[in-house]
């Protein structure tokens, strides 16, 4: 009997050592591994800690700053098994689960965080800085951002799996995203499947509206490349310039939009998540996108620096030959207005030099 109760005695819970991740590492080596410095975590994990916050301290409850520290680690790396062991100190399952946690709270709306660093400019002021950074790189006016889209690689969901197969034969969520000039994101739209061309992305965002019903200002343009309907708020290049002023006017555009591709590349390097495979449902992969977009927009206004990785050559970008667009745009009611007003613009801003 003795022997029975005995052998239902609870086995004493062994727990990892957690490591003072704060105060292990200085401000570098923090970047190095968690794309933000001290301050940076502190001020992120401030956004969420009501939400992620235990409330109550038994069984070694895991501190706000650790599950924010986590979700770093795995948005910087892409690895869950580099978010646990001896980094960390815990299993791979629990930090998932504060993964997940953490993800959701940084994209519900109380927490304002995707809000307070993604967002397009509304005032005049910053409108006009916006341009005048443009207007640096090709001399090309009156432009705030440049769009376009790109593929984050995902495994094969299990509802409507064919919709997620994009052109190039693999599974994907199509992500539209406007950068400004210093390579700061100004928009993002992270949930529409592989297959879903770039043009429909545009047609049915909350920002084109806001062009249309005028909360965004007049005389504010967006770059975009041929995949897109030229309207007059965003600029095309001409498939076929035939003028001399078209040809100019194509030139300078094409500079402008290596903006929006270096921009990517920068976003997809800060964060490694978003290069290979990821692994979880797409309604995951979109919360994953959009904090991955605030975030890079943090570093940015940090001025914290980019791993140690190549960085896409602005002249390959510009001298690399244009790629033709197999899939027609869908083309809404007054694409032909959009197009008189290309002609107008390239003919009152791109005039040759006599």
């Amino acid at each position: 009997m003795a022997e029975g109760i005995q052998g239902r005695i609870r086995r004493r819970r062994v727990f990892s050592e957690r490591k003072d991740i704060l105060n292990m590492y200085n401000d570098a080596e923090l970047v190095k591994r968690y794309r933000l410095d001290r301050a940076g975590i502190l001020l992120v994990t401030d956004f969420v800690r009501d939400a992620i916050t235990p409330p109550t301290g038994r069984n070694r409850a895991i501190p706000a700053e650790l599950k924010v520290i986590t979700t770093l680690r795995y948005l910087a790396t892409g690895k869950m098994q580099l978010c646990n062991g001896d980094d960390i100190g815990m299993t791979q399952q629990a930090a998932s689960k504060m993964i997940t946690q953490t993800l959701d709270a940084l994209v519900t709306p109380p927490a304002a965080f995707i809000s307070r660093f993604v967002k397009f400019p509304r005032m005049q002021d910053e409108i006009r800085q916006r341009k005048a950074e443009f207007r640096e790189i090709a001399n090309f006016p009156e432009v705030v951002g440049a769009i376009d889209g790109t593929h984050i690689r995902i495994v094969a969901p299990r509802e409507y799996e064919a919709e997620y197969i994009n052109r190039k034969n693999y599974h994907s969520i199509n992500v539209q995203v406007v950068f400004d000039a210093r390579y700061r994101i100004l928009d993002v739209v992270a949930k529409w499947p592989g297959s879903v061309h770039d043009s429909r992305m545009w047609n049915e965002c909350g920002l084109k509206e806001g062009f249309e019903n005028g909360t965004i200002p007049r005389n504010c343009h967006l770059i975009g490349d041929s995949g897109y309907p030229s309207q007059p708020w965003l600029l095309t290049p001409y498939l076929q310039p035939r003028t001399e002023i078209q040809e100019a006017y194509n030139r300078a555009h094409k500079r402008m939009r290596c903006v929006v591709e270096r921009g990517i590349g920068q976003l997809k390097r800060r964060f490694h998540v978003l290069h290979g495979e990821v692994r979880v449902s797409p309604a995951k992969t979109s919360q994953i996108v959009m904090v991955c977009a605030a975030l890079h927009n943090l570093c940015k206004e940090r001025n914290l620096d980019l791993p140690d990785e190549p960085d896409i050559d602005q002249q390959q970008l510009e001298d690399r030959p244009e790629e033709p667009n197999h899939i027609q745009p869908f083309v809404p009611d007054g694409v032909q207005g959009g197009i008189l007003y290309r002609d107008n613009f390239a003919t009152l801003h791109f005039q040759p030099e006599q």
